[in-house]
């Protein structure tokens, strides 16, 4: 076994295979976070420090439902791959233990995280990015408060099938309850 100099000292060809491995892993891991950021429409920044494993693994199951992505990253690995995407105005919350939830509903990323963060005061959200722009948390958890894209779609449903109901209960009504709407509406004119 011959022994390979290197910057730190001599290593084994395995060992420099292995050191090389990891910098190839990064660079994969860089392109795969610039692909999320770029194809997905937002990002919200949190801070974990002092959550345990068990209370990141409820989170990240909870996302995960949703189709979230959810990342703890290394700040400098993070930093590398939003320098090249419309979110690199990010770079300047990768501070400390962050971790990003990156998805295509940015109403449901701040929901989930608002929620957890609520009963865990060990998560806290820091920055978000929608429609691009940079938001700040105050900015997050308002968006949080606003209807899911599911919720307005019920909404609506329930707006537009009212009148529909409505106009069917009445011409489904026996012919003496129209007659009797009719004239009260012929009173009030």
């Amino acid at each position: 076994m011959s022994l390979l100099p290197l910057r730190w000292g001599y290593h084994t060809r395995l060992e420099l295979n292995n050191i090389m491995m990891s910098k190839e892993a990064k660079k994969n891991y860089v392109a795969e976070m610039k692909k999320n950021f770029t194809e997905n429409e937002s990002v919200m920044i949190a801070q974990y420090q002092g959550l345990n494993v068990n209370e990141l693994d409820e989170l990240r199951k909870e996302l995960r439902e949703k189709g979230i992505i959810f990342k703890i990253t290394k700040n400098r690995i993070t930093k590398i791959a939003l320098k090249e995407t419309e979110k690199k105005d990010l770079e300047k919350y990768f501070i400390g233990p962050t971790a990003t939830a990156i998805s295509s509903d940015p109403i449901t990323s701040a929901k989930i995280l608002t929620k957890f963060s609520k009963s865990n005061n060990k998560l806290k959200i820091i920055a978000g990015f929608m429609d691009g722009k940079v938001l700040d948390d105050k900015e997050v958890s308002v968006i949080a408060t606003l209807p899911s894209l599911e919720e307005a779609r019920a909404k609506i449903v329930g707006i537009l099938t009212s009148p529909a109901q409505k106009l069917v209960s009445i011409l489904l009504a026996p012919g003496s309850k129209i007659a009797n709407l009719a004239r009260a509406k012929s009173l009030k004119n």
